[in-house]
């Protein structure tokens, strides 16, 4: 990850939940006084955000002891104690609640994305993310993907030419399938996607060989008769088809089977359900 941002971010997280002081940690809790303490994991999860919470501590504290035997994309079962930690009470209890929440939302993503990569194993396709992220946080979540086996779709506009819809209902200028590929390709090297509805679509665009062709909100008949027309192409680069739309637990199975190279998923970081955590202290000493 890169650190300058992630600095950024925890930063920014620390200076918003605490304020200008943790008003009742200060009142009541000797500035020197040490305490020791551990994370709960009170469900089974993937986890996600170990480093993350462990800077957070640290920023709070620089002398924190830190200690876990597990790293991100580790499923645990429940009532697992994860992190144990020892440093100045104060800086503990300042940090607990941002430290939680990323740990929390990180592993929920983390968490799904792990249960649909080993709902479509073995099949050879790539469970990927979408844009549909967190603003600010995009940069975490993507991570969480990742770390659970998923792969990244692009985090930014610039990264690859992405022709969706509206794109087409924007032009002033009409092109054929082929003429928009040639035009797009005579300009950038990058990658080029284009979104595709029905099968009649799906077969004009295919003639003009784009790198990938997303099949959206299609049926699993769709697909399957879309990778039959793909793989009778008599082509020497092969087009991917990355099916989109409409894909939960209960289908990926069935989408997977139908050979598409990649499926995109935007439930994997804009409908987690968070995974409870919870920080209890043990004891403490006065120094």
């Amino acid at each position: 990850m890169d650190a300058h941002t992630l600095d950024r971010i925890i930063s920014f997280a620390l200076a918003e939940d605490i304020g200008q002081g943790d008003l009742t940690t200060e009142l009541l809790i000797p500035s020197e006084q040490i305490s020791e303490g551990y994370i709960l994991l009170k469900t089974s999860a993937t986890i996600c955000g170990m480093d993350i919470v462990r800077q957070i501590f640290l920023k709070c504290d620089s002398t924190l002891r830190f200690k876990s035997s597990f790293k991100d994309g580790d499923t645990i079962p429940l009532n697992t104690k994860i992190i144990r930690l020892q440093g100045k009470t104060r800086a503990i209890l300042s940090a607990e609640r941002v430290a939680l929440n990323f740990l929390s939302f990180l592993s929920a993503i983390a968490t799904k994305t792990k249960a649909f990569v080993q709902a479509v194993s073995p099949y050879p396709v790539v469970i990927l993310d979408t844009r549909k992220t967190t603003p600010g946080l995009r940069f975490l979540e993507k991570w969480a993907v990742r770390c659970a086996g998923g792969a990244n779709h692009r985090s930014r506009l610039d990264e690859m030419v992405f022709v969706k819809d509206n794109h087409g209902r924007a032009l002033s200028q009409k092109f054929s399938w082929g003429e928009m590929i040639d035009h797009i390709r005579r300009r950038t090297k990058k990658q080029i996607v284009v979104e595709v509805e029905t099968l009649k679509q799906f077969q004009e665009v295919l003639a003009a060989k784009p790198d990938i062709i997303l099949l959206d909100n299609m049926t699993v008949g769709q697909m399957r008769q879309a990778v039959l027309m793909n793989r009778s192409q008599k082509k020497s680069k092969k087009v991917l088809l990355e099916a989109s739309g409409g894909i939960h637990l209960k289908n990926v199975r069935s989408i997977a089977k139908t050979g598409v190279d990649r499926i995109s998923i935007g439930a994997l970081t804009h409908s987690r359900q968070a995974i409870d955590f919870s920080l209890e202290l043990l004891n403490y000493q006065k120094v």
